[in-house]
């Protein structure tokens, strides 16, 4: 047991190096939304950070990405998808049965994707949890008819 007087100074170091991990991950680069290749007319309309400090400690970036030249999300998917595996990522599995996922070559980043429709019956399911302005926005855009994805970026295992 330590002394009551050491215990602050060893409680220091301990709160710093857990927090300082968050959207470190396994890399030595903060996490950042340029480092997912995009469709050529995608733009982001909204963005969240969200960490889970729990035991098995992670950062995401969370968007919606619009992209007009897309007939439909489902097409605008379909396009992320070809893009990733153009570039080398592979297809992974998503959390749920209506996302998508692909791990970076290295297996440095993971994106998981959904059309917003997808993403926001997910939501409305307890299927999955997203910042509400991602929320809100998915909505918005859904209402606005525009072709649009929800993606969450982490660090990979690599």
């Amino acid at each position: 047991m330590c002394p009551r007087r050491l215990r602050p100074a060893l409680a220091l170091p301990a709160l710093v190096a857990a927090l300082g991990g968050c959207g470190q991950g396994s890399s030595s680069h903060p996490l950042s939304l340029d480092q997912l290749p995009l469709t050529a007319g995608a733009s982001v309309v909204a963005r969240a950070q969200q960490c889970d400090r729990g035991a098995n400690a992670f950062c995401a970036i969370e968007a919606v990405i619009v992209d007009p030249h897309y007939e439909s999300s489902g097409a605008l998917v379909a396009g992320e998808h070809r893009r990733l595996r153009e570039l080398g990522w592979s297809a992974m599995a998503g959390d749920n049965g209506t996302e998508s996922a692909s791990d970076s070559p290295g297996n440095k980043l993971r994106v998981t994707y959904a059309t917003a429709a997808n993403d926001l019956a997910g939501i409305d399911l307890g299927w999955i949890k997203r910042p509400r302005s991602i929320e809100l926005t998915l909505a918005g855009v859904m209402f606005n008819r525009a072709p649009a994805m929800s993606v969450m970026l982490e660090d990979g295992s690599g």
